[in-house]
């Protein structure tokens, strides 16, 4: 039986491109003759061992030699069909057709985020976005993006009834896996669709609860038996006093609580951004989370337990209707109402940074929601 052997070799033409990068080959070996396939794959010289014929200190070896192997494996199974076939084996084999096709833009997308060490919901998010690629061209790969593609892929987006909001979070994840092909060689740098393709978005405002209906959540009476509800709402209105986020409120740690100076502070790191935050419980809107947080002592780990987001705003709808509260209101709307409630109290706004964990002030701002009651209060205390 004739066999064709397979390797990889690296910059078969002693020349590097302008980013002083080479491309990886699959050579072809028959009868002292050789046949060359482009992988698109580029690195640079210090990247590739020679020896081992494997890309090596590069961000995403691993990937990227797992990737190769996979395409030398395609070609052997190109050449074991021909054999099963009767056919001549040759290296027209592959020369008389096209190389063995890359794997699909999806195909690609899976892998790099089942092997990602990103959180749950990120890789949730990017496998959503990957359904969205499948179902609008499942065989597309990265050479095929264009701006002209994605204006389609938009469009494809819009037709399904998408916000404008969600179509952004697709086309983003999108772009970061075009970033991660372009980091692997597979898309040369220059070739990104995205270069002229303006991302759109529109402002987003999340529900902020006024005074009156936070006391009318405060004054709500469960049914003893409905647990689960209550401890929901005790979680909501620990975090409408706090400004936790869900993710954050969820891996509390009854060893983030502290005492020092006199006072209780909740100290912690945020999923999200990894800055710490410090929260004085006994102070802020006059202790009423150390309040809450004292009916589940002994039981803390129970109380920063939560099912998924999704079911808990479920439950906050219904908590909505029954405390007559005429407003559509999420986990999420806790953090705006802490920003908004506590600059309508007189707090500075970068106090009320330094509470919520944020880098900058102005992504406060976007949090600080302006009622009206807080103008006539301000104006009321100008002094001309």
């Amino acid at each position: 039986m004739r066999k064709i052997y397979y390797r990889l070799v690296y910059n078969r033409k002693k020349k590097l491109n302008a980013r002083g990068t080479a491309l990886v080959q699959v050579e072809a070996y028959l009868d002292k003759k050789k046949a060359y396939f482009s992988t698109g794959i580029y690195v640079l010289p210090s990247q590739w061992d020679a020896q081992k014929a494997k890309i090596v200190r590069h961000p995403n070896e691993e990937a990227l030699n797992r990737f190769l192997q996979e395409l030398l494996m395609t070609y052997e199974q190109k050449e074991l069909l021909a054999w099963k076939q009767g056919k001549q084996i040759d290296l027209n084999l592959f020369k008389t057709s096209k190389p063995p096709k890359t794997e699909s833009l999806v195909g690609i997308g899976r892998k790099w985020v089942e092997n990602s060490n990103c959180k749950d919901s990120t890789r949730r998010n990017k496998q959503t976005t990957l359904n969205l690629l499948e179902a609008f061209r499942s065989s597309a790969q990265f050479a095929d993006l264009s701006y002209e593609w994605l204006t389609e892929f938009e469009q494809f987006m819009r037709k399904r009834s998408l916000s404008t909001n969600t179509i952004a979070k697709h086309l983003k994840q999108l772009r970061s896996l075009v970033n991660e092909a372009i980091h692997f060689g597979i898309l040369p740098a220059d070739a990104s669709p995205f270069r002229n393709f303006r991302i759109k978005t529109t402002a987003t405002h999340y529900a902020v609860l006024m005074p009156e209906e936070m006391r009318k959540l405060e004054e709500l009476q469960l049914a003893k038996a409905n647990t689960c509800l209550q401890h929901t709402l005790d979680a909501f209105l620990f975090c409408c006093y706090t400004g936790l986020r869900y993710s954050d409120f969820t891996h509390q740690l009854p060893t983030n609580l502290h005492q020092s100076g006199g006072h209780i502070w909740l100290i912690f790191s945020s999923v999200k951004t990894s800055i710490e935050s410090k929260i004085p419980l006994d102070l802020i809107f006059q202790g009423k989370a150390l309040a809450i947080m004292n009916k589940y002592a002994g039981r803390e780990k129970e109380f920063f337990s939560l099912p998924p987001n999704s079911l808990v705003n479920k439950r906050l709808n219904r908590l909505g209707r029954l405390a007559h509260i005429n407003k559509h209101f999420s986990f999420h709307s806790a953090r705006h109402t802490n920003a908004t409630l506590l600059i309508y109290m007189g707090a500075q706004i970068t106090t009320v940074q330094k509470l919520l964990g944020h880098r900058n002030v102005k992504t406060t701002q976007g949090y600080s929601d302006v009622l009206a009651e807080t103008i006539v209060k301000d104006l009321q205390n100008c002094k001309f």
